[in-house]
């Protein structure tokens, strides 16, 4: 299973608008690219606003972030796999 089916099954949202372009941009996410907030958002389901608002919670929360500047937010696809993974709950286990 891929990330991007592993996302979709554990958060199955609709379309919010965000359009198709960028769904075909985000559906396959690489652990050796970086990303930005609205390609993240898209590939989470969740508002890019949402994003922002995990990073300027204290503490920090929301997948691993780099501030490439004062405007630019990158995210590694690596990090955004291992935030997912570290957010699993298995009912069987638990």
């Amino acid at each position: 299973m891929t990330a991007i089916e592993w996302a979709e099954a554990r958060n199955p949202v609709t379309d919010r608008g965000t359009g198709g372009a960028m769904d075909e941009q985000v559906r396959e996410l690489q652990q050796s690219e970086w990303y930005t907030t609205d390609e993240v958002a898209v590939f989470l389901k969740v508002d890019a606003s949402s994003l922002r608002r995990w990073r300027t919670a204290r503490p920090p929360q929301g997948p691993p972030f780099v501030v490439v500047s004062d405007r630019v937010i990158r995210y590694s696809g690596a990090d955004v796999i291992a935030y997912l993974s570290s957010r699993r709950v298995d009912p069987a286990a638990a």
